[in-house]
Parts: C-alpha cells; structure tokens; sequence
C-alpha cells in the first residue's frame, strides 16, 4: 500500500509529522506492504492570501498526477489537510468515488466543520504554536476555516451525498480532547476550550453530521419555522478520541509526539487495514460527547442572506428563554462573511429540558418598511433528532421576504398624480 503524507504551508521537510511516518513503515504488519511518499504541496502553489482551499486542492491534483499517475493509495492528513483532500475529491471524482485512486483518508484533528480559532485573523493565529507548527495559513485558507463560512456549508452540504459502501473508498475521524496548557495565552479561552484539542472542537472533526430545513409559514398566525422535508445525516464513518492527544507539539501532539506505541499509530494501522464494508461497519460506534454544534444559515425565499438578525434559544412547555438550563451555553460566533451563525452548546445539559422541548426565535432586521420580514419561531418536541453528542447539526433556515403592494403601483395616464409618499406602508392594503 503506497501511504501518503500531505505536506502544505511553508512546510520543507516531515517535521510536522514528527516520526510518525516512519514508525508507521517500521511497525505495520508486513500484509500491508506500506510505502511512504511525502507530498509537499509548497512545490506546486505559492500559499499567498489569494489562494483558496479550492486552489490548493486543485494543485493536490497536480501533484498526485506527478509522484503517484493513476496508482492507487492511502492518505494521512492534518488538520487543514483533510479538508484539502475532501475539496480535491468533490471537484474530481464527485459522484464517481469508484474511479477515484484513493483507497483510505485517515483524518488527524480534521477541521471539517472550521476552527473556532480562525476568527482572530492571519496575524493572530500565527502567532498561536498551538495552531501547527511550520504551518502558515493565508487570509482566504482562515477564511474558510472560520466557524460556518459558505464554502464550509457547499462542502459539508455536497458530502451529504457520499456513500461509503462500495468498498473502494474508507474515511476515517481519529482526534484528541487533550489541552496542552503550555500553548495556553492566557487571553483566548479558546485554546482551552472543553470537548477541542486546544484548537479544533470534536464536534467540527467529526465527518458524522445532520442537516435540516426550516422554512417559514406567513399563511400561518405567529408565522411559525416548520421542518421541511427530512432531517438529512451523513454517511456513518468511524469516529474515534484519541486518549492523551492534543493538537500539536511534541509532549501530546496527535502527530509529533507519535511512538511505537502510541494510540494514534495503532488505530491509524487499524484503519488502513480495512478492506470490506463489513470491517468498516464495524468500525463505526454512536457518538457519545457532551457538546454539540449548531451552524445556522439564514435566507429569504428569493436566495438573500439574511444578515441582520437576532436569534433567541427557547426552551419548556413554554418556548420560553428562562426554561433553559443554568450552564448549558458555552460559545456563539457570527461568520463576518456569511452571517452564519454558529452556536457550541452543552448537549448533557440540554437534555434536561423539561419534556425535551427546544425553539429558537428569529427576529429579523428590516421588521418593517416597504420590504421586510416578520419574526418567526421553531418548536421541537423531540431533542433526540438534534442533539448527539460531538456531532454538528447544520440547519438551513428560509424567512419570507415580505413585500408591500405599494412598492410599485402603475397609474393610469392623465390620471391625478399620486405622490410616491401618499402611498405609505401604513395604507397598504395587502402584501406581496
């Protein structure tokens, strides 16, 4: 089996996978014939801040075709790089995961769902060792690391759609809880984060995810949100805590603090030795953890981002705010670009929601006006659907764009002119 090694972002040698191949080569079983290559995408893309994941992912292409032709092979990667390899997929081999020459990914720490880090900016993160070593990232790469940027949501929106029983394609989730305190700041509490390796939550790792569609009903008194269809899950693929792993360094990085017989090496070898759906399977257990993530997008029915809102979480027979739980809030981001509102709760404490009743209230901005929208509200009555733990739900929300009747009003000729102000929102004797 020919293994590779993604290396990006300034990186010249395997430094920032530590020993971790060679003990690899040195301890897998000899069935599994392993054969290191190192990928150094630096040789192949300039990583200026105009670059996109989309280009990087593009120049993983090129040097595939290079070092490997048409070989089949097995990925390791990190980080940043797992989301690379997924992009590279999506534009390559979409819909067609037969003809890919991919075999196996095995995620470290993979940011599929961002980090929660990537808000602080370029100059910020760099400066955080906590992020990975040797590793630079541009504006446009943090761009789509930020917590529920659009790039985020088409790439995790289209892996919906992949399945992983036809036995020629097998992901992998292997990631840490561990916080190693030495790279703590002692300004970003992020860094120190519950149920995160100090850098990417478990619940951003995880390839096992739910999407939901709630769609507004203006024909409806209060204008309630009603679920639209069904609620969507990814395909099952084996998710595992690496015990005692942080997200760099030597002393607990997933990575660099690799031995023979470390945790990570064990499973890693156990992933690529699989080779049937019915090993895969077996791989697969429920999730279990105590916090879980909500990606919020919000649109009209035209397709305009909604970007002015405030949302509140209810909870009770009530829908009431003061029904939630003491303690269950933990973070809340608001993508800069997309809007997309992201929320990390603690589901162990939701479930104590009397009779598991959960809502969130929208109140958009324009309320009023000639065009605007009208505050609407979900109420759920089965919190099982939503809250797994260490999982993302992604939920796509569509608000009705009201528009007045009086936006634009045809008058007869040589009738009496009507001034644009005489026909107020306040006359208005019906809407669009």
């Amino acid at each position: 089996m020919k293994l590779v090694f993604i290396h990006g972002w300034s990186v010249t040698s395997t430094a920032t996978y530590g020993n971790m191949p060679s003990i690899l080569q040195k301890v897998a079983p000899k069935s599994l014939d392993l054969e290191v290559e190192n990928i150094y995408l630096g040789e192949y893309i300039s990583f200026s801040d105009e670059v996109t994941l989309h280009d990087i992912a593009r120049a993983f292409e090129s040097a595939r075709l290079e070092k490997l032709q048409d070989q089949k092979f097995a990925c390791v990667t990190h980080s940043t790089g797992a989301v690379v390899v997924r992009l590279w997929l999506d534009l390559f081999f979409k819909n067609n995961l037969r003809t890919s020459p991919l075999s196996h990914l095995v995620m470290l720490a993979p940011a599929n769902h961002g980090s929660a880090l990537a808000i602080l900016g370029k100059s910020r993160v760099g400066r955080l060792k906590a992020w990975v070593d040797g590793v630079e990232a541009g504006v446009k790469v943090l761009e789509w690391l930020q917590l529920g940027s659009e790039e985020q949501w088409e790439l995790n929106s289209s892996w919906l759609e992949y399945t992983y029983t036809k036995e020629t394609f097998f992901p992998f989730v292997l990631s840490g809880e561990k916080i190693d305190e030495k790279f703590y700041d002692f300004i970003n509490s992020y860094l120190v984060e519950k149920g995160s390796d100090g850098v990417v939550r478990l619940a951003a790792t995880n390839l096992n995810y739910k999407k939901l569609k709630l769609v507004q009903n203006i024909n409806k008194e209060s204008n309630p949100l009603e679920l639209e269809g069904p609620i969507r899950s990814s395909a099952p693929c084996p998710f595992e805590i690496v015990p005692n792993a942080s997200h760099s360094g030597e002393d607990y990085g997933i990575m660099q603090s690799a031995k023979k017989s470390s945790p990570a090496i064990r499973s890693i070898l156990k992933c690529l030795e699989v080779s049937t759906n019915k090993q895969y399977k077996s791989m697969i257990t429920k999730s279990v953890g105590e916090f879980v993530m909500f990606i919020f997008n919000i649109k009209d029915n035209y397709g305009n981002k909604v970007e002015d809102y405030d949302m509140l979480l209810l909870a009770g027979d009530e829908y009431l705010p003061s029904q939630l739980p003491k303690n269950f809030y933990v973070d809340k981001q608001k993508n800069n670009k997309s809007k997309n509102l992201v929320y990390y709760l603690n589901c162990k404490k939701l479930r104590k929601v009397k009779n598991k009743k959960l809502g969130i209230k929208i109140v958009p901005r324009p309320d009023k006006g000639f065009v605007h929208y009208k505050s609407a509200e979900f109420k759920c009555n089965s919190l099982d659907d939503f809250l797994v733990g260490n999982q993302s739900v992604m939920i796509e929300v569509v608000l009705q764009r009201v528009i007045d009747r009086n936006t634009f009003v045809l008058d007869e000729v040589g009738g009496d002119v009507v001034e644009f102000g005489d026909r107020g929102v306040n006359n208005s004797k019906g809407q669009l």
